[in-house]
């Protein structure tokens, strides 16, 4: 099936493609579409569903769309749906290793470091058949970045069950441990489903 995947991160991409295989992934960009919806949603289940309506309202076919993002406790939840704003300036995105930092030092002096990462998949079919998905892995801040893998805030995201940071594991590992892999093997199951109703 084309699937469009209503964003334009490229790493992101990568990682649909390996979790829904099998499957052509399409970003808007690569057909020359211009996507950039205003995510106003109060959560990650809202925003997913403003991506995918706002793409399937342009291309009117299979659309996905993930958001997704950590969840501190100690922070009340945050950064949470802002997690890739998280202290933007101007409306200028900050680096990854920046905005790591930025979270490091906001933690320190706390003791409760427990984090959890969301991912929230939206998937529209048809126009009358919607799916929603949200899935979540739990584990804790680490003081410093470790790994080389991954992006965003995954070196300093530690899986409580592995005891080792997201950036550390293989893309294999990441595959089967993520928040965006428990949300897309449910996903997966639903798609499985509609193919074998056509």
């Amino acid at each position: 099936m084309k699937i469009y995947f209503a964003s334009g991160n490229e790493h992101k991409k990568k990682e649909i493609e390996k979790l829904f295989k099998g499957h052509r992934i399409v970003l808007p960009k690569e057909e020359g579409l211009e996507f950039d919806p205003v995510e106003d949603g109060t959560s990650f289940s809202e925003n997913a569903e403003i991506k995918a309506r706002a793409l399937w309202n342009v291309v009117h076919a299979p659309t996905l769309s993930d958001d997704s993002g950590l969840s501190v406790d100690a922070l009340s939840g945050r950064p949470g749906i802002y997690s890739a704003r998280y202290g933007e300036k101007d409306g200028e995105k900050l680096p990854d290793g920046e905005r790591n930092a930025l979270l490091l030092k906001e933690m320190e002096g706390k003791e409760n470091r427990s984090a959890h990462f969301v991912s929230s998949l939206y998937f529209i079919f048809d126009e009358d058949r919607e799916y929603s998905v949200t899935e979540k892995v739990d584990g804790y801040l680490s003081y410093t970045p470790s790994g080389k893998n991954g992006f965003g805030y995954d070196p300093i995201f530690i899986l409580s069950d592995l005891n080792r940071s997201m950036a550390e594991l293989t893309e294999d590992e990441k595959n089967m441990y993520s928040h965006r892999a428990k949300s897309a093997r449910m996903m997966n199951a639903i798609i499985k489903r509609l193919e074998e109703e056509l």
